[in-house]
């Protein structure tokens, strides 16, 4: 495993391009088996195959209509269907960390990634209440607080080939929507995304100053899906037994 300085001023986080996401949750199927087996205790599931199933997820895709506002150049603009993958935003300022009474919620010093002690954690649901972005998970079984620790296990560990090196839902993303890097670089591939398509961050009114960012959905009108999408999904069509094929021998791979 590789050891970070604890001088350094990363703040590794995702980029979620919301203009490329189709939505089709494969990054919530990868986080969740991933996490499952790597996580220490996994993640569990009431009733998964019954009337009323609950669980464990620490990424999860909610999905959108909304009517673009009308201009000049466009104004009759097309409504569209955004999807929205949401995870731990790995704060600046995370008011889960002020709140957590025994300290088991901290945000590491050498790259500002949130993570929960669970040996300390008592299940009191108090970071889960200040969290603006609902992004704590409580597993019912354990009792305790889960979230997204963008896959320390993965990021550095040397034994990984470099490309599998980032967080299982970026690794197994088919449309190229989920990004990775030092958000504290602002020469990184990340920052620079994030300068050339406005990325912004998620209710910047509650002050959290969020790390990770969501680049912007553009006016399907203004686009050809087609053309932009289809070398991004071509491993997915070209998969003989199809999504789900594809999905399946990604998560062999990871």
């Amino acid at each position: 495993m590789t050891t970070l300085p604890a001088s350094t001023n990363r703040k590794m986080g995702l980029v979620i391009d919301l203009d490329t996401c189709v939505g089709c949750h494969a990054c919530v199927v990868s986080c969740k088996g991933w996490n499952t087996e790597n996580y220490g205790a996994p993640l569990s599931d009431q009733d998964p195959y019954g009337a009323d199933p609950t669980g464990t997820f620490l990424n999860r895709v909610h999905s959108y209509e909304v009517q673009p506002l009308a201009t000049s150049a466009m104004p009759h603009p097309a409504a569209q269907l955004v999807h929205f993958p949401k995870s731990c935003l790995h704060c600046e300022d995370a008011p889960c960390v002020t709140v957590c009474p025994t300290g088991a919620s901290y945000k590491r010093v050498e790259d500002g990634i949130v993570l929960v002690n669970e040996t300390d954690c008592i299940g009191c649901g108090l970071c889960a209440w200040a969290c603006p972005y609902g992004a704590r998970e409580m597993d019912a079984a354990e009792g305790v607080m889960k979230k997204c620790t963008l896959c320390v296990d993965r990021i550095y560990n040397d034994n990984l080939p470099e490309e599998d090196r980032v967080p299982a839902c970026v690794r197994t993303c088919p449309a190229g929507a989920r990004h990775f890097g030092d958000l504290g670089d602002p020469d990184s591939d990340v920052s620079r995304l994030v300068a050339d398509r406005g990325g912004m961050d998620l209710m910047p009114e509650q002050g959290t100053k969020p790390v990770n960012k969501y680049l912007p959905p553009r006016p399907r009108d203004t686009l050809d899906e087609v053309d932009i999408l289809a070398p991004l999904l071509a491993p997915v069509a070209e998969e003989p037994k199809g999504f789900l094929g594809w999905l399946d021998r990604t998560l062999e791979r990871l």
